[in-house]
Order: structure tokens, then sequence, then C-alpha cells
């Protein structure tokens, strides 16, 4: 048996200060905005897909960047490890006059606090994984098209689709082989890379773990063709950067890099 908890915000706040306007932030799609919290960040929730809010899931971090594109305005609210709730309206703004904002304790609108209503037996969720597999599935039955290509021995990589969906990116990919010899995989990465490479002091390439992958193969038979998708954390491209497809063979030397 284990222990659901219900997640109450609890508002220690009096009547004038809850009805106050939240503080706006401003964002845009060609500059990171960072927000330092004062403890580290546990959940960041944006209201919609135009405003994306990143930090790291993994290990405990006082920031988070935000990004935008053009549409309607938004909210984010944000729980630290301490418990408190931090909430601000967002909208998109072309020209921006300040990239880092720095939060104070006394901006919380709150704190949370766990209630324990009722033991049950809990059972895994599968509805997340489910909904990638049939929405892949949805993917790979439209028409194809073309994003980017990269052909080199015989071997044909393109990307054909990248579509926005909730809090997730799929790509549809492509891997076609005509070459004489069976194309066994050993990685296909995807990156998010910024700057020139022959300028080492503002080249970024960081890899971009993929979430599920949907009917991936191991090998790529002579004369065949098969096609996959990849269900990536949602992210939006910066000005100057852009997305990196890197195919390397298993066991052999053949590699692939398609822009």
């Amino acid at each position: 048996m284990k222990t659901i908890i219900v997640i109450a915000i609890t508002l220690y706040t009096n009547l004038v200060v809850a009805q106050q306007t939240l503080d706006t932030i401003y964002a845009n799609d060609r500059k990171n905005v960072a927000l330092f919290f004062p403890e580290p960040i546990r959940q960041g929730i944006t209201g919609t897909s135009n405003f994306v809010f990143t930090y790291n899931r993994e290990k405990e971090q006082y920031f988070g960047l935000l990004q935008a594109t053009p549409g309607t305005e938004s909210n984010l609210l944000t729980v630290t490890k301490n418990g408190q709730v931090y909430s601000y309206i967002l909208k998109y703004k072309e020209q921006l006059s300040k990239l880092n904002y720095f939060i104070t304790n006394k901006e919380s609108i709150g704190s949370e606090r766990p209630l324990i209503l009722e033991q049950k037996p809990i059972v895994q969720p599968t509805s997340r994984l489910n909904y990638f597999k049939k929405f892949s599935n949805h993917l790979l039955k439209s028409n194809s098209g073309s994003i980017a290509t990269k052909r080199k021995k015989g071997i044909k990589l393109q990307l054909q689709k990248m579509v926005y969906n909730a809090s997730e990116v799929y790509l549809v990919l492509e891997i076609k082989n005509k070459s004489e010899i069976d194309f066994e995989i050993d990685y296909l990465n995807v990156y998010r890379v910024n700057g020139n490479k022959k300028r080492k002091a503002s080249y970024q390439k960081l890899l971009i773990q993929a979430d599920y992958k949907h009917e991936m193969p191991d090998t790529i038979k002579v004369g065949r063709s098969h096609r996959f998708a990849y269900v990536l954390p949602k992210f939006v491209l910066a000005d100057g950067e852009r997305l990196e497809l890197e195919l390397r063979e298993k066991g052999g030397s053949r590699k692939l890099v398609a822009k």
C-alpha cells in the first residue's frame, strides 16, 4: 500500500495581496531569459505551448530558462524545493530590456502543503507512454515531408517532420539503405547547436535526450528503408541555434550528420 498525496496550494496572504496584479516577465525566441530562484526549482509549468520554461529535472538547480514564440499571453507557475509557490504573467516581446530576473522569497504567493487524504494502492501510470505511441503512430501514417536530408555512401538520413504537441517535440525520421551492405545502427543523436565549430569559443553542441523512441530500428537491410519517431522534451531554438542529427554505424566507419 502506498500513500496518495494531494498537493494543496495554501496562500498565506491577505485579501489585498491576493488580488494584486502579478508581475509580468517578457521573453522572445531569440534570447534566453534567466530566472534565478532562492531555492532549487522542483516544478515549473507554463499555461500555453508558445512559452517554454526549462530547468534541470535531474540535478537541483536554482535557475531556469524562459523562451517564447509569438502568441497569446500566458502564465508561469513555479514551485521550489522548500514548497514556496511563485506565479508570473508571461508575454512575448520583440525587444527585451531585461534578460535576468533574481527572485526573492518575498515574491512567493504562498506555499504548498501535502495533505494525506487516503491510502490506496497506486498503479504505475502508463497513459503518458501510451500517448507517445498513439501520436507517433498517427504521424507515421501521415504524409511525409522533408526538413533536412543527408546522403553518404548509399545511406540516406532524412528529418521529415517536426511537430510540437503538449510538452514534447516529435521528430519523424527515415533511414534508407541503397548501399551493398546492411547498416547496423550504433546511435542516432539529436543536438542543439549554437555557433560556428571553427570558432571554438562560441561553439556549443548540447545533446537532447529522447523521452521515447517509436519503432526505432537496429539495422537497415540493403535496399530497405524505415520510418520511425523520436519524442523529445519541448524546446524552442533561439536565434542562431539549429538542430543537428548524427547517425553512426555500429562496427563500421559510416557516419552522417544532417543539419
